[in-house]
């Protein structure tokens, strides 16, 4: 890994995301290897992989693939008639999500997308979906994550052009010192995005060591809505519950929304967590406590 700069790694790779994000787009027989419409699947991974695990179920349930559940590897329940599990990482390596695959070998069709070809998981799921052009270097993951939401968002036959057009905006966007100074942010999501808005909460804890909490939208004024206070953010992705911005601005804080897509609102918040980091002394590449894959002890 190249560490000659803080957080190098992590610039360039979020940089990159609506390239790569259109390669994934453009992908012709990889979507063919994904579960058929009407497939019962449930969709694994850990920490980021998981969150897109969450976006994507969301999306494909909604777009009439069928029934889709999301699950930490760990707290997976394979045993409810599953037809096919997809599983997201980006490593290829991570214990739990490959002792799921040796646990339904040979009852469960199971589907790898996957950053690093030369990892066991190719060996370990019937078929792979190979995104080499998106892994990463550094252990702060960002475009390998949107990369596979992409592809997956587009097997469900959405039109994906306008999300890559934003992430272009959002990279050239200035950002809002509320954000970036803010003591405490909230990332909320309806749907499809309650997923990025964890996603957004785990980068910005992951990078730059900050308090973050993120929450289904419809969530937030059971009890969260509490720690909103001048000098603090609340950021929402995608559709807004009515009423919830003018109470978030009665207590003070700060309220983030934006008319991008929400995929590319999440570029914008990578941006705020590499901003951060940096201005914290911190180096996303080598987070505090953290490596590239979590690989267990047997």
């Amino acid at each position: 890994m190249d560490t000659s700069a803080a957080g190098a790694n992590m610039a360039e790779e979020l940089a990159s995301q609506p390239d790569v994000w259109a390669r994934a787009a453009e992908l012709s027989h990889e979507p063919k290897l994904l579960p058929q419409a009407g497939a019962r699947v449930a969709v694994i991974g850990c920490g980021t992989s998981w969150f897109m695990a969450q976006s994507y179920a969301a999306l494909r349930e909604r777009a009439g693939g069928g029934l889709t559940d999301a699950f930490a590897a760990s707290e997976a329940f394979i045993d409810r008639q599953y037809d096919a599990i997809v599983a997201i990482t980006r490593s290829g390596t991570t214990s739990e999500v490959l002792e799921l695959l040796a646990a339904v070998n040979g009852r469960i069709r199971t589907v790898g997308i996957v950053g690093d070809t030369s990892s066991p998981l190719v060996d370990a799921a019937d078929d792979i979906i190979a995104l080499p052009f998106a892994d990463e270097k550094s252990v702060v993951q960002t475009r390998f994550a949107t990369t596979a939401l992409t592809f997956l968002r587009a097997s469900t036959g959405a039109d994906v052009s306008q999300s890559i057009a934003d992430a272009r905006t959002a990279l050239a966007a200035d950002l809002p010192d509320e954000l970036v100074s803010a003591e405490q942010i909230t990332y909320l999501g309806r749907g499809w995005t309650v997923g990025l808005a964890h996603e957004a909460a785990l980068k910005m804890r992951e990078s730059s060591q900050a308090w973050t909490e993120s929450y289904p939208a419809m969530e937030y004024r059971h009890g969260p809505l509490a720690i909103a206070a001048p000098g603090r953010a609340v950021w929402a992705f995608g559709e807004v519950p009515s009423g919830l911005d003018d109470q978030v601005a009665a207590t003070g804080a700060h309220f983030e929304h934006s008319d991008l897509d929400p995929l590319a609102d999440l570029v914008r918040a990578h941006r705020v967590a590499l901003e951060r980091s940096l201005r914290a002394g911190l180096n996303p590449d080598l987070p505090r406590n953290l490596t590239r894959s979590v690989i267990l002890d047997a």
